[in-house]
């Protein structure tokens, strides 16, 4: 395939660099044409512990896809899921008294509200800022009422920021491969415009992500990012708590759980096969205690994730689509039906499993957001060739 502007995405997530190259093809569409994944070193505990061994992985895998395509590239565009973050709901409001809502009002309202962020928040920097709500004399509108007439108008926004520190370390980084970042995006926004576009009439729903070592939610409200919080626990714990009580190797445990579906009907006697002690001393188990000692730690990690989440006590939960994503397919086989049964108890609360989002996917959802925008962010924050302001009324209004 002739490749004529391939588009560098660089994701960073808690384990690897990802490396990916997009390009159109014959019929125009956009495709994953490279795809590279390199362990990650010098980042831990969210945040870029070894400047130099960040710098020097990066620079030499953009050489070598570089010298595979012949190709120089002078931008990226940086998908990062691997940074403390923070989030900021603010409104803004206007007291019209039956006149017409006008440019100037929503000009102030923006502003203001991001100018008491940076101030408040002068250590950290904005990545993102959406429109979550509109509403005037107390109705919500979809899209920005400029134009219309009432009496009191309120804005909301919806802050994303990094830590400053990282945000420099960062551009300092790409600079020195040579590269400019187009722009930084959050995985959570770029799988939450994914499953919003997916699901047209979707716009609010949550999205609970278990990994092996950590754990992930997010918020996604009237198509904005609202929240995100990562946890250090994942499916490891489910497997140190049936080795405790079992007395059972993890190994052991974990070849039971790659091998067996549990269902809603275990006998009451129905014993761990021995098959799965060829290396040790047969144990004998029953089926029903391990179900049990996982039920047990998969509600309470549910419970600490979304239920008793002290920071998602504000945000209505009611009638809530929840996504929920294991990485470890093996895992979910045998426990699915744990899983559902905790959520058909919520009696308000709907879940889905979720599958994983292919690397092609994300980069094309990815790459829409970057050429076209997205319909609730208000900002593209990595453009200096503009103001603010302007790049504020590009979005609202081109």
């Amino acid at each position: 395939m002739e490749i004529y502007s391939p588009t560098l995405f660089i994701e960073i997530n808690k384990s690897d660099y990802i490396f990916l190259v997009g390009d159109e093809n014959e019929q125009g569409n956009f495709i994953l044409i490279y795809k590279c994944i390199v362990p990650i070193q010098g980042i831990e505990n969210y945040r870029i512990i070894n400047f130099n061994q960040v710098l020097s992985d990066i620079k030499k895998n953009i050489y070598l896809i570089e010298s595979k395509f012949n190709f120089t590239f002078k931008d990226t565009v940086l998908i990062i899921n691997n940074f403390n973050l923070s989030f900021i709901n603010l409104t803004g409001f206007k007291k019209l008294n039956g006149s017409q809502i006008l440019k100037e009002n929503i000009t102030y309202i923006l502003n203001s509200l991001k100018s008491h962020v940076n101030e408040t928040e002068n250590k950290k920097t904005i990545i993102h800022i959406f429109n979550s709500k509109f509403n005037l004399d107390k109705k919500k509108i979809e899209n920005l009422p400029i134009g219309l007439f009432g009496d009191f108008y309120s804005h909301e926004l919806s802050f994303c920021l990094i830590n400053s520190n990282d945000y420099n370390n960062l551009n300092n980084i790409f600079n020195k491969c040579n590269l400019k970042i187009k722009k930084i995006l959050l995985k959570s926004f770029a799988e939450g415009s994914y499953i919003s576009n997916r699901n047209k009439s979707l716009g609010t729903f949550f999205q609970i992500q278990i990994d092996t070592n950590n754990s992930k939610i997010f918020y996604f409200e009237n198509h904005s990012l609202k929240f995100e919080q990562n946890f250090n626990f994942g499916t490891n714990l489910i497997i140190g708590d049936i080795s405790k009580v079992t007395s059972l190797k993890k190994d052991t445990v974990e070849k039971i759980i790659k091998n067996t579906i549990l269902t809603n009907n275990i006998l009451k006697d129905e014993l761990i096969s021995k098959n799965f002690f060829e290396n040790s001393n047969y144990i004998k188990i029953k089926t029903k205690l391990l179900s049990d000692i996982a039920e047990a730690r998969i509600e309470e990690i549910l419970y600490k994730l979304l239920i008793k989440n002290i920071n998602l006590f504000s945000l209505n939960k009611k009638n809530k689509e929840i996504f929920l994503k294991i990485s470890d397919k093996s895992h979910l086989n045998c426990f699915k039906n744990i899983y559902s049964s905790f959520f058909s108890k919520q009696a308000l609360l709907k879940a889905d499993f979720a599958e994983n989002i292919s690397s092609e996917d994300l980069i094309k959802s990815v790459n829409q957001i970057v050429h076209f925008g997205w319909k609730k962010e208000a900002v593209p924050i990595i453009q200096p060739q503009k103001s603010l302001i302007a790049r504020l009324f590009d979005t609202f209004f081109n």
